[in-house]
């Protein structure tokens, strides 16, 4: 999450090392960003995020009035923003921000590819 060009949250997928579904990347950046600036409101902010944000996420996004979120790769099982749903953009809801994709999505799809081999890959017992 970054205000004024300056990284004021920060966060990771953590789903499985908490067993929590809200766990998102997304979430507990903006959570680090409100800790940050100390007020939930982060409307001159931009998120910054590897794959697509879910619909979840995206209410987030629309909740705390973020300005911009940038994307890699679009995620077509899940994606609230262009793939599924244009949750960012509907004019039904109270807030709109300016949704950029594709920025690097070649080595965005890449590193989730990579992750998830690592995750799915069977364990081998020593």
């Amino acid at each position: 999450m970054v205000i004024d060009n300056r990284i004021v949250g920060f966060g990771y997928n953590r789903r499985e090392s908490t067993q929590s579904p809200l766990a998102h990347a997304e979430l507990i950046a903006i959570e680090a960003a409100r800790e940050q600036i100390g007020f939930w409101r982060l409307e001159h902010s931009e998120l910054y995020v590897t794959l697509e944000p879910c619909i979840m996420c995206c209410g987030a996004i629309v909740q705390t009035r973020i300005g911009r979120v940038v994307f890699g790769a679009r995620d077509p099982k899940g994606g609230g923003a262009v793939s599924l749903y244009t949750l960012l953009n509907d004019p039904r809801l109270n807030h709109r921000c300016e949704v950029v994709e594709g920025v690097l999505g070649g080595e965005c799809g890449a590193i989730l590819t990579d992750f998830f081999k690592k995750v799915r890959s069977p364990v081998t017992a020593p």
